[in-house]
């Protein structure tokens, strides 16, 4: 069952994380000799956010008050653990602005790479609480995918790319993304959320239904 499948998410959203693992989960369920293209897509939670980001600790306190988000955040901290993640929120300092992070996961794709750094942009930030809006940061990151530095500063220097990237984001929103995850199959029928490896596999097969119908 070969089935194009678009992913809107943001890097700094852990239930795209979450998200990304059960996805992987349902192309594994439903495993077949086609490959399967799954194509990610920019969404900003934080659009406004400065380029240089704020402290994590004063985004928190704006964002959820003097709780910090603490049982929101239990809550993904075990939906995380029952896919493989275990969150380290207490490492992250900086709330990033992750305009750059698209900007490199659309030059990821062009390379043949786009998944793999989805991956460890995810795994920096919520892992190891690297700071992804951080230019040096995102150039370590691209180096073990084969990306060098002169590649990384050349893509996110680029205007174009940037504005692309922005231009994408608002695309998403005009055709009524709200949240992400946001899973687009065969350009035919959308799941929002972080839904089930289940759910997400009879999308598939429904949006290769309709193909056929």
């Amino acid at each position: 069952m070969s089935v194009a499948i678009d992913v809107v998410s943001d890097v700094v959203c852990p239930w795209c994380f979450i998200g990304k693992r059960k996805l992987e989960r349902a192309l594994e369920i439903s495993a077949s000799e086609a490959a399967v293209p799954v194509t990610w897509h920019p969404f900003q939670l934080n659009p406004d956010m400065p380029a240089e980001g704020v402290s994590r600790a004063d985004y928190l306190m704006k964002k959820f008050g003097a709780a910090g988000g603490g049982s929101n955040y239990d809550r993904v901290r075990a939906a995380g653990a029952a896919v493989g993640i275990e969150f380290a929120f207490d490492r992250i300092e900086r709330q990033p602005n992750t305009l750059a992070a698209h900007a490199l996961i659309a030059m990821a794709a062009e390379r043949g790479c786009q998944g793999e750094m989805v991956e460890a942009i995810f795994c920096a930030y919520f892992l190891q609480g690297k700071d992804i809006g951080d230019r040096d940061v995102l150039a370590g990151i691209a180096a073990p995918l084969g990306i060098g530095a002169e590649d990384v500063e050349r893509a996110l220097s680029d205007e174009s790319v940037r504005t692309s990237t922005r231009e994408a984001d608002e695309r998403a929103r005009a055709i009524g993304v709200q949240g992400v995850p946001f899973f687009i199959f065969d350009q035919r029928l959308a799941v929002s959320g972080a839904q089930d490896p289940e759910v997400l596999v009879g999308a598939m097969q429904q949006a290769a239904r309709d193909r056929k119908a």
